[in-house]
């Protein structure tokens, strides 16, 4: 075969209109619905101003990422951090933001050329007749060459998908920092709970001793003839209760040591020391920040992430109806051939090729429409998602406000049932000195006392628990996942 074929002097072109073409339509325009900001989802909670159950000696501004610094507990500021660094969840999240990167770097990759190099070697049998002559000819070709292609995002399909693509990475990192929050809450209450549950025990622990010393006197009495036999059991009765209370309180201690253990990332057992190591249960700081219904709408993780995808939608929409139109390609190929190896990779040989090619599929049988109609209906859903997340929310807030508000209420009046009681205990101590009082009857008294204690340590636990509860269900502070670092 003559060596001409591989060199038609016609096709002879560069590839440089086909590398500049990026430039030169870059201002492609778009279609669809363009995004100009979520709806206002709750009207008169953003006209408002404030929370409707919000203390009225709460504070205005946003509340802090590290809101649990203000309970001044060393030990739980290690394991937040602890638990921001190393828990599987938070991973989990942040691989799901990398994944979204990935794919708006993709969608990225669309606006731009292909650029790729080929080699060929092979034999060419054609009919002699193509070229004049009798038979057939057989030849060995060989080739290398540099392949280019672009399509210019003449109605903005490309562009609508990168949107898209960086919505749903945004998405996905308000979702994380939406986890950062759960997290940050979840380690605060367990840590609370086993405070709380330390605190119990402790008491506990004197009930157990008291109630034998009960025992002990029902004994005394029964064999003085003061008392029936019904006396001793209901006291034995009392210490069995007591004394599995006791172990179903260090049990749980236990527990949600192991369960804190979980949550940083480590395995049960690795907080094992905190369980010997008793501390009070954090208190409230004075003031507590609630921002406004405005700021929680804009900022709460899991509101800003149904609002980034209700904008991946949009864009999605813009997408597809994009794809209606027709659409331009450029392919062009530069490259060495002959039927001699030495020959494919001289000058001499070259070949240039561009092949410009437009597509529309005029006719798709509704294919198209049904795709713009499908995309429509993703947004609509997208958008009552958003409304009801922004819904959800605020109910979360109020309901937070309100048990927090009425805890500390609560709290009060286990402080002076505490009291009353004490001080109860007290008088009874001082008759049963003077011997006006049984001994029995004075350990009742302090029996009385250390059951109001612990309904104060319970009182005490809720009031930090609704604290925490209130600083999830704001969650202000986490415009970006923090990992503590």
């Amino acid at each position: 075969m003559s060596a001409y074929l591989f060199r038609p002097r016609l096709l002879t072109l560069s590839l440089a209109p086909l590398l500049l073409a990026p430039l030169l339509l870059e201002g492609c325009t778009t279609v669809g619905p363009d995004w100009h900001g979520a709806p206002v989802a709750a009207p008169q909670a953003d006209a408002r101003g404030q929370f409707l159950r919000a203390p009225a000696d709460a504070d205005a501004d946003a509340p802090a990422a590290h809101w649990w610094e203000a309970l001044g507990d060393p030990a739980l500021n290690d394991l937040e951090t602890r638990a921001l660094a190393g828990s599987p969840d938070l991973a989990a999240a942040q691989a799901r933001i990398a994944n979204a990167t990935a794919a708006l770097r993709s969608a990225r990759s669309a606006l731009a050329p292909k650029v790729g190099v080929g080699a060929v070697a092979g034999e060419v049998t054609l009919p002699g007749a193509l070229l004049g002559r009798d038979g057939r000819l057989s030849e060995q070709v060989y080739g290398d060459n540099l392949q280019a292609s672009w399509e210019p995002d003449l109605f903005g399909a490309n562009h609508r998908r990168i949107e898209a693509a960086r919505d749903r990475a945004e998405a996905s990192e308000a979702s994380a920092a939406d986890v950062a929050v759960a997290l940050s809450a979840q380690v605060a209450q367990a840590y609370v709970q086993m405070r709380a549950e330390q605190a119990n025990a402790a008491l506990l622990a004197q009930q157990v001793a008291i109630d034998r010393q009960l025992l002990d006197a029902a004994n005394g009495r029964f064999s003085g003839g003061t008392v029936g036999a019904q006396a001793i059991d209901s006291a034995r009765a009392t210490l069995a209760q007591s004394e599995s209370d006791l172990a179903d309180s260090r049990a749980q201690i236990v527990a949600l040591a192991d369960q804190l253990a979980v949550l940083i990332g480590s395995e049960p057992g690795t907080l094992d020391a905190l369980t010997v190591q008793t501390a009070p249960i954090p208190e409230v700081p004075a003031h507590v920040a609630v921002g406004d219904p405005a700021r929680l709408m804009r900022h709460r993780p899991d509101i800003r992430a149904a609002e980034r995808q209700l904008a991946a939608a949009t864009a999605d929409v813009g997408a597809r109806m994009a794809d209606r139109f027709p659409s331009v390609s450029f392919t062009g190929i530069l490259g060495l051939g002959s039927t001699d190896l030495g020959g494919a990779f001289s000058p001499s040989t070259l070949i240039g090729l561009i092949v410009p090619q437009i597509k529309w599929n005029a006719f798709d049988g509704g294919r198209a429409a049904a795709l713009v109609k499908s995309a429509r209906s993703a947004r609509d859903e997208a958008e009552a998602n958003y409304r009801s997340r922004v819904l959800a929310a605020l109910d979360d807030a109020e309901g937070a406000l309100v048990r927090f508000g009425t805890q500390r209420i609560a709290l009060g009046k286990a402080v002076e049932q505490r009291e009353a009681a004490a001080h109860l205990a007290g008088l009874q101590a001082t008759r049963a000195a003077g011997g006006t009082l049984s001994r029995a009857d004075a350990l009742s008294a302090d029996r009385q006392a250390l059951r109001a204690q612990l309904g104060t340590v319970t009182a005490r636990a809720r009031l930090t628990g609704d604290f925490i509860a209130v600083e999830k269900a704001l969650g202000l502070g986490w415009d970006r996942v923090d990992l503590g670092k």
